[in-house]
C-alpha cells in the first residue's frame, strides 16, 4: 500500500480522554496517519487540570486504545511523551511534582509504556526543569532507558540552553544518547519584553534567539507548542492576547496578512509555513477535524523567498 507524503506537522495528545472523547481522539488519529502524520506528543501529566481524579495519564490511555486497535499502524508512526510535570497527588502541582531525579524518571517512563501498551518510545521528553537535582543524574537515568532500546531519542521541553548543553556534555562523557530535541512555545507574533505568552508558566518555557542559536549550531530539532494561539489569528470570536498588543504586532500582521492573500491561505496556515520553513516542527492541539486538515494544509505551504523575508523583516 502507498503511503502519503509524510508530514512535519506533530499531532498534540494534550487534551485526549479529557475534554476530547475517545471517539474524536481516534478520529484526529486516524485522520492524521491518511494524511502523512507521523509523530504524535503526548504526556504523562496530560491531563491533571481537565480530569476527574486530578492526575494525568488519560491521553496516554486513550492513545495506547488506538495503537492496540490499530495494529498495523505502529511502524507508520512515532510516539513521543513526556514525564517529570505530574502532580505527586491532586493539587499538588506545581510545588510537588515528581521532578526528574533518577528514581522519578524511571518510575514515570515504566507508567508512561504500561498505559501507552508499547515496548519503547521514540521520543522522551523532559517536561520541564528540576533545578532540585543535577542535570547528570537525569542524564544517567535516561541512560539506563536509551542503552537497551526502551527509548530512542531524548528531548527536553522547557529548559534553558545553559543547561540542555550540561546534559549534552555529561552524555558524551558518559557515551549515552544526548538530547537532539527542544520543546518550546513559539508562534509569528512577539510578545511585549518581559512578559511571557499565555499558558507559559515555565520560566524557559517560550523558544528564545539563544534556544534558536543553539539548536542550530548543534543540529537539534526544534519543536513550536501553540504555534496558533489558540485559532485567535483566524477565529474571530477569539481576541490575541494582551501580551502582544504592541507596535510591532501591527507591522507582523500586516505582513502576514499580505501573504495570506497572496497564498489564499488563512493566517494560521502561513504561520505554519513560516515555523516549518524557518527549521521549527509546529505541534497542533486541535479538537476538529477540519482544524487538523487546514494545519495538515498549512504546513505543505510552498513560502517564495520574499514571502518569507517579508514576514521575516515587516516594515
Amino acid at each position: 500500500m502507498r503511503h502519503p507524503p509524510t508530514t512535519p506537522l506533530v499531532l498534540g495528545a494534550m487534551m485526549f480522554g479529557t475534554t476530547i472523547d475517545e471517539t474524536t481522539s481516534f478520529a484526529l488519529l486516524d485522520r492524521f496517519v491518511e494524511r502523512g502524520g507521523v509523530w504524535i506528543d503526548t504526556a504523562d501529566c496530560y491531563s491533571f487540570w481537565a480530569s476527574d481524579s486530578g492526575q494525568g495519564g488519560d491521553s496516554e490511555r486513550v492513545l495506547g486504545r488506538w495503537l492496540a486497535a490499530r495494529p498495523d499502524v505502529r511502524d507508520r508512526v512515532r510516539v513521543a511523551t513526556k514525564l517529570g510535570a505530574e502532580p505527586l497527588w491532586a493539587g499538588s502541582w506545581p510545588e510537588r511534582r515528581a521532578g526528574l531525579s533518577r528514581r522519578a524518571v524511571l518510575d514515570a517512563f515504566a507508567g508512561s509504556l504500561d498505559r501507552l501498551g508499547v515496548e519503547s518510545v521514540d521520543l522522551l521528553w523532559l517536561h520541564q526543569e528540576d533545578r532540585a537535582v543535577p542535570i547528570e543524574e537525569t542524564v544517567e537515568a535516561l541512560a539506563e532507558l536509551t542503552s537497551p532500546g526502551l527509548v530512542r531519542r531524548v528531548g527536553a521541553s522547557n529548559h534553558p540552553a545553559w543547561r540542555i548543553e550540561r546534559a549534552r556534555a555529561h552524555a558524551g562523557a558518559i557515551g549515552s544518547t544526548p538530547i537532539d530535541a527542544l520543546q518550546h512555545n513559539s508562534t509569528y507574533l512577539r510578545v511585549r519584553p518581559g512578559t511571557r505568552p499565555p499558558g507559559v508558566e515555565h520560566r524557559f518555557g517560550a523558544l528564545s534567539d539563544e534556544h534558536l542559536d543553539y539548536a542550530e549550531t548543534h543540529g537539534l530539532e526544534v519543536w513550536a507548542y501553540t504555534p496558533l494561539l489558540g485559532g485567535a489569528y483566524d477565529n474571530p470570536a477569539k481576541e490575541i492576547p494582551e501580551v502582544y498588543e504592541h507596535p510591532g504586532t501591527v507591522a507582523r500582521l500586516k505582513a502576514l496578512d499580505a501573504v495570506a492573500a497572496e497564498l489564499d491561505a488563512t493566517r494560521g496556515q502561513v504561520v505554519l509555513a513560516w515555523q516549518v520553513a524557518r527549521g521549527i516542527r509546529p505541534m497542533l492541539g486541535g479538537s476538529k477535524l477540519d482544524q487538523l486538515d487546514s494545519a495538515l494544509d498549512g504546513v505543505r505551504l510552498a513560502l517564495a523567498s520574499d514571502q518569507l523575508d517579508r514576514l521575516n523583516t515587516p516594515a
